[in-house]
């Protein structure tokens, strides 16, 4: 999967804390989409806005979606680097490419950031600069073939979460809380990595029934279980500020031999307000072997009558 090493830019280099690994011995999602936004800081200074993240920015990139392909582990201790690129610009927004990569050379997780240009404050889209445009010619290059989507659809998406709907379906309770100034960037929205880094927390809670199904119907029952997300699509729909509430709906789509899809709304118990949704590709992992658990025909038949029909973004 290499070959992309030089292209686009460096925008990040460093590595791999044991306190940012989660209970299955690898960093946690919630980190991988900080390096994404400290890469970004990097990315719009190439493009000519080296202050764009900071309190006097005259204008900054605010996230509207992200596609996340997770492809090899990063454990405790591993040396990291992230390159950026222009995949495709328009008039107020880009798809820019994040690739973070493993001193082998070997890719770790890549990223599809689809972002608007606004002013700081009100997030309202404006076009980009003729300095801008001239600069991100220079960086355009293709999606390579690893970071592009797999087993997510990126077509446009008329988003179906509310609150009340999570109620008619039965959608998990998985995740809730407050937002604090700390969660929030300097422009007063939260940063970006809560949202995945919120259903990262609430996952036990929601997955714990269905990897039980998975190893009793396993033909090699592994002794230590747990799990790992292939591929993300998550979409900003609104950005919650310090005081404002947050829970994280979830629930089963669908399961094949090998995958599981879940799907996260995150809304405002409060008022109702539809923060994001999410959809994730994930897969059931033996952690001793640190490899796949297939999903058997008894337990996919299981889990498949147990999932909610028709639960989409």
């Amino acid at each position: 999967m290499s070959g992309s090493e030089d292209i686009g830019v460096e925008v990040w280099r460093g590595g791999v804390n044991t306190w940012e690994c989660d209970e299955m011995g690898h960093m946690n999602v919630r980190f991988y989409v900080v390096r994404a936004l400290e890469g970004l800081v990097g990315l719009a200074s190439a493009l000519g806005m080296p202050r764009a993240f900071s309190p006097t920015a005259g204008a900054t990139l605010l996230i509207r979606e992200q596609h996340i392909r997770f492809l090899r582990e990063a454990l405790a201790g591993a040396a990291l680097h992230m390159r950026a690129w222009v995949a495709e610009m328009g008039e107020c927004d880009a798809r820019l490419v994040q690739v973070l990569y493993h001193a082998s050379g070997e890719p770790a997780a890549s990223f599809q950031t689809v972002v608007s240009h606004v002013t700081p404050m009100e997030g309202r889209a404006f076009p980009w600069t003729d300095e801008t445009r001239r600069l991100a010619e220079t960086l355009v290059a293709p999606i390579p073939d690893f970071a592009a989507a797999r087993s997510v659809d990126l077509s446009p998406v008329d988003c179906q979460a509310s609150l009340e709907r999570a109620d008619a379906l039965g959608l998990a309770h998985i995740s809730s809380g407050g937002v604090l100034a700390r969660d929030c960037d300097v422009f007063g929205r939260m940063s970006a990595e809560q949202f995945i880094g919120r259903v990262s927390d609430g996952i036990p809670g929601l997955a714990g029934l269905t990897r039980k199904t998975i190893v009793e119907a396993a033909a090699e029952r592994p002794a230590r279980v747990g799990g790992a997300v292939l591929e993300y699509r998550l979409i900003h729909l609104d950005w919650p500020r310090a005081g404002d509430r947050i829970e994280i709906r979830s629930g089963l789509a669908r399961v094949d031999r090998r995958t599981q899809r879940l799907v996260h709304w995150m809304v405002d118990p409060d008022l109702g307000r539809v923060w994001g949704a999410a959809e994730a590709v994930t897969v059931t992992l033996d952690l001793d072997k640190r490899k796949i658990v297939p999903v058997a025909e008894a337990a996919q038949a299981e889990l498949n009558a147990r999932a909610i029909k028709g639960l989409t973004l």
